[in-house]
């Protein structure tokens, strides 16, 4: 597959829509707007890219709605040059768009196929994540540790501990929170100790799963 005209053409008018949803952080439009999000998925779905929905990838897995990616991003208030902790590669879609914004990405799946297919596809396409790592999100990266932002892309039924503990004072954790349906939830580390908590409306994800090893 390739990108053409008509594709960055559907890309500007998806960005329409999510404006037309409430997104404005303008890089993060600007990344929507630049991400070929056709060639995250299967081609037979390449008819669909630009629509704002979520699509099967492989492992069971899904490709976020471009609107919960964009949503997900904004809550970050990202700056070049954040370090961000992303928990769940995927297709990869989601680590592009926080490229784009100038965010320096660590990125974890614990889906061994897909990460293996993320990691090639990455270097094919010329994306540089700081690193991709096959493991268990629920654990964090504490040797990279401390980050400026802190994304989970999959459904959990808690906040893992782990994550908060490694997120810098004045970070921001955006996850969603919850079993069948998932609030969207930030904190923001306002102290060692302290964390501000702000809940958003209900979303759906693939559940996040602990790897019990």
């Amino acid at each position: 597959m390739k990108d053409t005209f008509k594709h960055k053409g559907m890309r500007n008018q998806l960005a329409e829509v999510l404006i037309e949803k409430g997104i404005k952080d303008p890089k993060v439009l600007d990344a929507i707007r630049d991400v070929p999000r056709h060639l995250f998925m299967d081609s037979s779905f390449e008819g669909h890219a630009y629509q704002d929905k979520a699509f099967p990838i492989a492992a069971d897995q899904t490709i976020s709605q471009p609107y919960t990616v964009a949503f997900q991003t904004e809550l970050l208030q990202l700056q070049p040059n954040h370090t961000v902790l992303e928990i769940g590669t995927g297709s990869g879609y989601q680590t592009a768009v926080l490229l784009k914004c100038r965010a320096r990405v660590y990125t974890i799946e614990r889906q061994l196929e897909l990460f293996k297919k993320t990691n090639l596809f990455f270097k094919k396409m010329g994306y540089r994540p700081k690193k991709v790592i096959f493991g268990d999100g629920y654990k964090g990266l504490p040797e990279d540790a401390p980050f400026d932002r802190i994304i989970v892309t999959a459904g959990a039924p808690e906040v893992p501990k782990a994550l908060l503990a490694q997120l810098k004072v004045g970070g921001r954790l955006v996850i969603p929170v919850g079993f069948e349906d998932q609030i969207m939830t930030l904190f923001v580390r306002t102290s060692e100790k302290e964390f501000q908590k702000t809940e958003y409306g209900s979303f759906r994800f693939v559940p996040l799963l602990e790897d019990k090893n």
